[in-house]
């Protein structure tokens, strides 16, 4: 049997050895590779998985939706706050103050907040005006809450303020204007012997052009002396629109709407 130089064995252990740690290397840095390779894609779809994030999550949510009270006007807000606290619809409440005064007409009526009634009655300072027997609180705490303010006139121009609790109907006060002079009367009998249109027809003509909600109907003369329904309407968006309707003829002489 021939056995080869120890030398030479060796060698070629050697290079079994050297061959297999080749190998392991070449396995391991595969391994790496693949590692490598397995993290970078771990990472894209982390990356995109956060972009579709960004993108379905808003950068700030609204405290509001755009309907809701961040979105309207001092005003409007005022609007619908009034509205929400009254009960008793104009026609109703003009009915009511005509009642007040036998064969009167009704020549102004205006929806008003209490600090608003408030703010006229200091103004007006009419120490005379008595309540009615009816002027106790209503349940809506009379005063406190939303008022009809209506003018009455007698046919001799004769005008009567009357309060009307917009909450449940009941009269809180009623009594004669005490500054009007003889001037003031005539030129008001003058007024309601012209007017062929009623403020009902007048605030149906209004809101058939703009559906809402009536919160005034006041009587007044424009320049070169027609006479106009001046009527202010208040739509679901909270704006106020303003319709001047001829007081003989009964069509729509000018529209204006408050969009503050």
């Amino acid at each position: 049997m021939r056995f080869e130089p120890r030398n030479k064995k060796t060698g070629t252990l050697r290079a079994r050895r050297l061959r297999l740690v080749g190998a392991l290397c070449a396995v391991a840095a595969s391994a790496a590779l693949v590692t490598g390779c397995g993290s970078d894609s771990d990472k894209a779809s982390s990356a995109e998985a956060t972009s579709k994030a960004a993108k379905t999550i808003p950068k700030e949510a609204p405290s509001e939706s755009p309907t809701g009270s961040a979105s309207r006007t001092r005003d409007q807000q005022e609007r619908k706050d009034l509205l929400g606290a009254t009960k008793v619809t104009y026609d109703k409440a003009a009915a009511t103050a005509v009642d007040k005064v036998p064969g009167g007409k009704l020549t102004d009526l205006d929806l008003k907040d209490a600090a608003d009634v408030k703010d006229d009655s200091d103004d007006d300072d009419d120490a005379s005006a008595s309540p009615s027997p009816s002027a106790s609180a209503s349940p809506s705490g009379g005063a406190a809450g939303p008022q009809w303010v209506a003018e009455v006139a007698e046919k001799d121009g004769t005008v009567h303020d009357v309060r009307i609790d917009a909450v449940s109907g009941k009269v809180i006060s009623s009594a004669p204007e005490s500054d009007q002079d003889a001037d003031d009367k005539k030129e008001t009998a003058g007024w309601l012997s012209r007017v062929k249109q009623s403020p009902e027809q007048a605030a149906k003509a209004a809101t058939g052009k703009k559906k809402g909600t009536v919160t005034s109907v006041g009587l007044d003369d424009k320049d070169g002396g027609a006479l106009v329904w001046s009527v202010d309407v208040v739509t679901d968006d909270w704006n106020k629109t303003d319709f001047e309707v001829d007081a003989v003829k009964g069509t729509i002489t000018h529209e204006e709407t408050d969009r503050d």
